[in-house]
C-alpha cells in the first residue's frame, strides 16, 4: 500500500502545469519576434548555434526534476507488510444525502461541503473502528464498503458531489436499508452498530419511520444531522452560460429549502439516537462522536499494512540528477563539434 508521510506538499504539482504555459507561452513569444525580422528558415540559417530541441530538453528535465522533488518532499511510503490485527471498536456507517439542495449554502461553504469536512474530521478522530459510505438521493449506493483502511475513507470521501448519485430527490429510507445490510449480522443483541445520516431532511418518499424502527430492532443506533438553518435558503444551479442562478419552481418563484428538523428528530428517536443541527462543520459531529466513543465496543480482525518504508531518497536522488544532467546541456551547439562538421563536409 502506498500513503504519503506529509501529502500538503503534492499541492505543489499543480505548478507543473503553470510552469508548461509560460513555456509554450514564451516560446509563441519568440517565434513571433522572429518573424518581424524575416523568415523563420532563413534566420535560423544565420543563427547555426542555435538548438530549440536542446531548449525543449532542458525545461522537460527540469519539469521531471520538480516533480520528482516534490514527490520527495511528500515521503511516499510503501507497506511492505500486511498483519492481522484485532481491534475493538464499533462498525460506524455514515449516509450522505447528495441531493441538489445539499448545494444551499446556509452553512458554509454550502451543506454538502460542510457535511464533508465534518466527515473527515470524524475519520481523523477514529482509531479502532470500522467505517462505511454510503451516498443517497433517490436511490441509495454504497461509496465505501465497511473497512477500518481510514486513508481509503477520507479519498472516497473526497469524490462525492451531487453527481454521485443520478437519480435526484431525498429516499432517507433506501440510505437506511443499504445501511443495515452494510452492517455484519454478529451481534445483533449488541449496542455497537451505529448509523449517522447527514441530511437537510427534504425527505420525498413514505416510509421512513417504519424502517428507522426495524433497524433499531436490529441493533442499530441512529443518529440524525440536520444540514441547514431554519430560514432555508434558495438552491444554487448554473445555466448554460456558466452563470449562478437560483432554482424555481414551475410558477417561476425562487425555492428556499428549509432543514426538515422534525422529521430527521423523529428518525433519531425511532433509532434510539440523537438528533443534532449543523452550525459548521467543526462542530457538527462532537457531540455524536462522544456518544460512538461510550458505545459497546465488538472485537474484530482487520488487516493492516505495518512496516511502511520511506522512499524519498529515490526521488531525491533522481531530481539531483535531472538537474545536474540539465545544467550540462547548454542551450547553444557545441562549437568544436560544429567545426567538425565543416570539416567533413569539406572534405566530401
Amino acid at each position: 500500500m502506498l500513503k504519503f508521510g506529509n501529502p500538503q506538499y503534492l499541492y505543489a504539482l499543480l505548478a507543473v502545469i503553470i510552469f508548461a504555459g509560460l513555456f509554450v507561452l514564451n516560446i509563441f513569444s519568440r517565434k513571433s519576434n522572429l518573424k518581424k525580422f524575416g523568415q523563420l528558415n532563413i534566420i535560423s540559417k544565420l543563427m547555426p548555434d542555435t538548438a530549440m530541441w536542446r531548449s525543449n530538453t532542458k525545461f522537460i528535465l527540469l519539469m521531471i526534476a520538480y516533480v520528482s522533488l516534490i514527490i520527495g518532499l511528500s515521503n511516499p511510503l510503501i507497506g511492505s507488510k500486511i498483519d492481522n490485527v484485532k481491534r475493538k471498536g464499533v462498525e460506524l456507517v455514515i449516509a450522505l444525502d447528495v441531493s441538489n439542495s445539499m448545494m444551499a449554502e446556509d452553512v458554509y461553504p454550502n451543506r454538502l461541503e460542510a457535511a464533508k469536512m465534518a466527515i473527515e474530521k470524524l475519520v481523523d478522530k477514529l482509531s479502532n473502528d470500522k467505517i462505511g459510505l454510503i451516498v443517497f438521493a433517490g436511490e441509495a449506493y454504497t461509496q465505501l464498503p465497511m473497512t477500518a483502511d481510514y486513508v481509503s475513507a477520507k479519498m472516497f470521501l473526497e469524490s462525492i458531489s451531487t453527481k454521485s448519485v443520478s437519480t435526484q430527490g431525498t429516499d432517507i429510507a433506501k440510505a437506511i436499508e443499504l445501511s443495515m445490510r452494510s452492517f455484519s449480522n454478529e451481534n445483533t443483541n449488541e449496542k455497537n452498530k451505529v448509523l449517522v445520516i447527514i441530511s437537510d431532511g427534504e425527505n420525498h418518499e413514505e416510509g421512513v419511520n417504519e424502517i428507522a424502527q426495524e433497524a433499531a430492532k436490529k441493533g442499530i443506533t441512529i443518529h440524525t444531522i440536520g444540514m441547514g438553518q431554519p430560514q432555508g435558503a434558495p438552491i444554487p444551479q448554473y445555466n448554460k452560460f456558466g452563470k449562478e442562478d437560483f432554482k424555481t419552481d414551475k410558477n417561476g418563484a425562487i425555492i428556499i429549502s428549509k432543514t426538515n428538523d422534525a422529521l430527521l428528530q423523529q428518525i433519531s428517536s425511532e433509532g434510539n439516537g440523537i438528533y443534532v443541527r449543523a452550525t459548521n462543520s467543526i462542530t457538527i459531529l462532537n457531540e455524536i462522536f462522544d456518544k460512538i466513543d461510550k458505545m459497546n465496543k465488538k472485537e474484530f480482525e482487520s488487516q493492516v499494512f505495518s512496516d511502511f518504508e520511506s522512499q524519498y531518497q529515490y526521488f531525491l536522488g533522481l531530481s539531483l540528477f535531472l538537474l545536474i544532467l540539465e545544467i550540462i546541456i547548454i542551450e547553444r551547439k557545441n562549437k568544436f563539434f560544429r567545426k567538425i562538421n565543416l570539416f567533413k563536409n569539406q572534405l566530401v
